[in-house]
């Protein structure tokens, strides 16, 4: 058993690290950090700030993630929230038809009764973390391999069913921080009645569309707002942002709160070499696919055009950020420091007996399981883990799946499975979203097309998935005669258990069927076979930093609630400086009147009546990733001066390092969020609410 002075002491994570894995200084602003854990020297040296218990409580619970991948703050007592455009896309589109194009046209419930419900649409605000890894440590202590999978998922079901204490009010999930040298146990209250209450136009939400994203000067209002509600009414809301008196200005300092999804700053440098020769260049293959095939589908109608559209937008979004990540790994002089200083922490390891029997083979076996992974990774995609592209075969695998996992102990069930997890997966098969069959085909044939290419046509999962039938033949038979876009007969089966399954003569069950034991042969070689080398081996590799090194510093993200600091400041861009602000005036200078550049008529009608210096985007030296699209820009009185949708074109290497002279977050101002709302929209109705609270919690002000 790992004495707790070790786990006192591993908890200690190197603030020097920046020195070997991170190119930058220290003064920068840079890291994503926990709550429990910020730089609070740092923050008084460069900003004279501290941040007390009590604004440390308010960011906490003000912040929300919402469990499609983006992040959302309370900004009233009644529950409102506030997030990106593109993070409410799939409510917005699901609740749009072909008579009502909420995407296009936009959405404002005028009144309470008017906000709809989101299908599928969950929001978590984080009410504890406690720490387990004596737990985990204690649990796994002395396994490999299948063993060591087996009881690091069982502990942590364990702990997440502890937790929740059987109520779907809230969800636990049990994190890896460090890469295994810390583990918390994240407690979040659960809320899956949302309702739409606005949405811009996308084209003022989008606009400069894929041209400009990651690129600034910017000109995008890409907000929503959505409401919580508790037993059928608004949340009675005791922790919100307020929205501040006075806007971001040049040089104002700002934090950032939210979800980032995930970066690598601290792994081996042979997993980036992975990814960057194989990963990102195989997944950047795919999504050019993918991008073609849905702008010639869209070519189809103007109904198809809608279907697909946010589909489109997802993939040209994906495109663009691995290019990125691509391109700053393929640095050479960026690459070369990683090398530098990952080759200096194993020569301090080698050097040093008890270190080197202790951590000296962790680089080598990540690099053995590297290469096992290659080459099964056509498997794991195409056999495995994928849903061929359709919703109705994820309904059908996950029925299927359930119906066998349910009978086993919660320990021993995959992770979607267990007891603390079941609410998302059921709000997910029992969703209201509306099924689109001919895009489903369509999704389905292309993804059968480069199942049998990737894995080859002689590949005995083809000729079991296939037979003698073209991936056309079979989608087509497959999604016509399916019933699963039917909730009630979705419900039915989820209920019936394993006999209701097995009787099922649906085409799509039973197709599910038929796979689901070869997709579960290569589910546990990546889980119990592979994933434990990467998991136990990168825990090696933290430890060892930390024995050596010695200091506090963040941990890469982990899609769990982050702080980052900055200060609204410009960059330099190919010889030029970009200014930090753009203002309204330049949208209408910008607006050509063609996709994407034009404006909703909306704006064009209101033009008159806007006051054309009000700021619309800027740029931050925060230190962001994907999953931050739709945190809180707040001041130091925890106001809202702004939203975050994007990074400038910089920020695409942030999964590896940053680099504070160009990296830049990108938000919508909070000037121009109110100025729209009122002039554009008319929606006296929110901006009084919004502005209720204005001026700030005056005790927390006096407080800093």
């Amino acid at each position: 058993m790992c004495s707790r002075s070790f786990i006192v002491f591993l908890q200690k994570f190197l603030l020097s690290v920046l020195t070997i894995f991170l190119v930058h200084p220290l003064h920068a602003d840079e890291g994503m950090w926990t709550l429990d854990n910020l730089p609070e020297e740092r923050l008084k040296e460069k900003y004279d700030f501290k941040a007390n218990p009590t604004w440390v409580k308010k960011v906490q619970l003000s912040s929300v993630r919402l469990a499609n991948g983006c992040s959302g703050s309370f900004i009233s007592k009644e529950g409102l929230l506030m997030t990106n455009h593109h993070c409410a896309r799939g409510c917005i589109q699901n609740l749009s038809s072909k008579k009502n194009d909420f995407i296009s046209s936009g959405f404002h419930a005028k009144a309470r009764g008017d906000e709809k419900k989101c299908p599928a649409f969950e929001v978590n605000r984080l009410v504890d973390v406690s720490d387990v890894t004596e737990n985990i440590l204690e649990a796994t202590k002395d396994k490999e391999g299948k063993a060591y999978s087996d009881a690091k998922k069982a502990k942590m079901a364990e702990l997440e069913k502890a937790c929740a204490k059987n109520s779907e009010d809230y969800r636990c999930d049990t994190v890896s921080l460090y890469h295994g040298g810390e583990y918390k146990l994240y407690k979040y209250r659960r809320y899956q009645d949302v309702r739409l209450v606005f949405a811009p136009e996308d084209s003022i939400a989008a606009f400069g569309g894929d041209p400009d994203n990651f690129n600034f000067p910017r000109y995008s209002m890409d907000m929503t707002f959505l409401r919580v509600y508790e037993k059928g009414k608004p949340l009675e809301n005791k922790y919100w942002f307020p929205w501040a008196e006075e806007g971001a200005k040049k040089g104002d300092m700002t934090f950032i709160t939210g979800h980032p999804g995930s970066t690598d700053r601290l792994l081996p440098t042979s997993m980036l070499k992975y990814y960057r020769d194989h990963r990102l260049v195989e997944s950047l293959i795919r999504l050019a696919e993918m991008r073609g095939l849905l702008d010639q589908y869209a070519k189809k109608s103007k109904e198809a055009a809608r279907i697909s559209r946010g589909h489109l937008k997802g993939v040209e979004n994906g495109f663009k950020a691995l290019t990125g990540r691509l391109k700053a790994l393929n640095d050479d002089e960026f690459f070369t420091q990683l090398l530098k200083k990952e080759r200096d922490l194993k020569y301090r390891v080698r050097r040093n007996r008890w270190y080197k029997n202790k951590y000296g083979d962790a680089w080598k076996n990540i690099e053995k399981a590297i290469e096992r992974k290659k080459n099964l990774e056509d498997e794991f995609s195409h056999i495995a883990f994928s849903n061929y592209g359709t919703k109705l075969f994820s309904y059908a695998r996950t029925l299927v799946q359930y119906a066998e996992e349910i009978e086993k102990p919660n320990k021993k069930r995959f992770r979607e499975f267990t007891d603390a997890k079941l609410p998302r997966t059921k709000q997910y098969l029992f969703s209201k979203a509306p099924i689109y069959k001919d895009f489903e085909r369509t999704l389905m044939e292309h993804s059968l097309t480069k199942m049998r290419e990737h894995l080859s046509p002689d590949h005995s999962f083809v000729k079991l998935a296939l037979g003698k039938q073209s991936p056309e033949e079979l989608s087509q038979e497959l999604v016509k005669k399916t019933k699963l876009d039917d909730v009630a007969y979705r419900k039915k089966l989820f209920e019936g258990g394993k006999k209701a399954i097995l009787s099922s003569k649906d085409p799509m069950i039973e197709f599910a069927i038929k796979l689901d034991d070869e997709a579960r042969k290569y589910r546990k070689i990546e889980e119990e076979e592979i994933s434990p080398i990467f998991s136990k081996n990168q825990e090696k590799i933290a430890k060892a930093i930390f024995d050596i090194y010695g200091k506090d510093n963040y941990p890469d993200a982990t899609f769990s609630l982050r702080l980052s600091y900055g200060q609204v400041k410009g960059f330099p861009d190919n010889g030029k400086y970009v200014e930090p602000t753009t203002e309204i005036a330049g949208v209408f200078k910008r607006a050509t009147g063609r996709e994407p550049f034009d404006l909703p008529k909306s704006w064009i009608k209101n033009e008159k009546s806007l006051d054309k210096n009000t700021p619309f985007n800027f740029v931050s030296t925060n230190d962001i990733i994907g999953g931050n699209s739709g945190s809180p820009v707040i001041n130091r009185k925890a106001e809202i001066i702004g939203l975050v949708f994007d990074g400038n074109i910089y920020s695409l290497g942030g999964a590896y390092g940053f680099d504070e002279k160009q990296n830049r977050a990108v938000s919508v101002h909070g000037d121009l969020i109110l100025e729209a709302l009122e002039k554009v929209y008319k929606a006296d109705t929110l901006v009084e609410e919004i502005k209720e609270s204005q001026g700030g919690d005056k005790k927390m002000a006096a407080a800093q």
